[in-house]
């Protein structure tokens, strides 16, 4: 089982929630605790530095703002850059968001390797978490086991250099001039036009401007 543990949790009954769980059921003591993200990501820097790492963050999504600000602001920013300091890491996301197509984005482009939705089972799915993920399992909230996959979105590396392109104010045109420059596949008009419209199916967006909207609340970009 996991041996070290860091929770980033801005309320305190949710943190000591956690942490109960972590001694109590599963057995694991040091843990340490960070009420912001860029609290969080010091304490990841120095355990690296001690040579100590820790070898699981489970952290909320949203954070209230401190008097001092910060530098990261929310879950997603903090696991994008201890992914950078600490590439294995393992990471769980006890969040109420329960919207499925955000929870989905954050498996396939954040490659989070659990989720739990905060709510009357969370205490017992957080345990079945963090089991499921210590065994080498990607463990996604049951709340979504009978969703039809066909609903949620899936994303390529394509469809991502796409949406952040477009984010930059280019045209689908000096996208695939782009494209074709780095020998990017597929890179025709048509290809390009299918893809970008798929997208905008996909995300309901109404235009450009909305769709990057939806894909940065979404943690895309």
């Amino acid at each position: 089982m996991f041996t070290k543990v860091l929770v980033a949790e801005d309320y305190e009954i949710a943190n000591q929630g956690i942490i109960r769980v972590l001694q109590e059921e599963i057995g694991i003591q040091n843990i340490e605790e960070a009420k912001y993200c860029d609290e969080a990501y010091l304490k990841f820097r120095k355990a690296l530095q001690d040579q100590t790492p820790f070898e699981l963050l489970i952290t909320d999504l949203s954070f209230k703002e401190d008097h001092k600000v910060q530098t990261r602001t929310s879950g997603i920013d903090l696991i994008q850059d201890i992914r950078k300091i600490q590439p294995d890491i393992k990471v769980i996301v006890y969040s109420q968001e329960d919207r499925p197509d955000k929870i989905n984005m954050l498996f396939d482009v954040h490659t989070i390797d659990g989720y739990v939705c905060k709510g009357q089972q969370a205490i017992k799915e957080l345990v079945d978490c963090i089991t499921g993920v210590f065994q080498g399992d990607t463990v996604h909230p049951p709340q979504l086991a009978d969703r039809n996959t066909n609903e949620m979105i899936h994303l390529d590396d394509l469809d991502m250099i796409l949406l952040e392109e477009l984010s930059k104010g280019f045209t689908k045109k000096e996208i695939r001039v782009k494209l074709q420059e780095q020998k990017i596949k597929p890179n025709s008009e048509s290809a390009i036009d299918k893809r970008v419209s798929k997208l905008f199916d996909d995300f309901k967006a109404k235009n450009t401007t909305h769709l990057v909207a939806i894909a940065k609340d979404l943690g895309l970009l």
